[in-house]
């Protein structure tokens, strides 16, 4: 059922940060754009992921963010996939991980997308309820 590749729900125009950012940088990015995953880049190659988990596990002050390095607090051992594996293995790698967002990296490590758990949900619920949204606007005008 998880068969189709990542590819064809994965986020291409991903917003990302590099190693020499500062986490100011960061938190303004994760807060105006809602977002809770940012793949640390350097020109193309993904060298590793920071979370908005990582910003709340470092106990400082927002103050202290312009003087912290990306680079000092990312997560350089990141779990990648590429656009041909299947949804299936990104399902797989969530759960038994028990984290949210990975980076999709093409044969050269140069990052291409990112899968989220909620692309995963979304995609199954679609796959499900083709026709929820025909239902639930037919229901708000009744």
């Amino acid at each position: 059922m998880m068969n189709e590749p990542i590819s064809s729900i994965m986020t291409r125009n991903v917003i990302t940060v590099q190693p020499d950012d500062t986490l100011s940088v960061v938190k303004d990015i994760l807060f105006s754009r809602h977002l809770h995953h940012l793949p640390v880049v350097k020109g193309k190659k993904l060298v590793g992921i920071i979370t908005s988990y990582d910003l709340v596990k470092l106990g400082k002050s927002f103050d202290e963010y312009e003087h912290i390095l990306v680079k000092d607090i990312m997560t350089t051992k990141v779990a990648t996939l590429e656009p041909h594996n299947k949804i299936g293995a990104a399902a797989e790698v969530f759960l038994e991980n028990l984290f949210h967002g990975m980076p999709i990296v093409n044969d050269q490590g140069e990052l291409v997308g990112i899968i989220t758990t909620h692309d995963v949900l979304k995609y199954e619920f679609h796959k499900e309820y083709p026709k929820h949204k025909e239902y639930w606007n037919n229901f708000q005008h009744a």
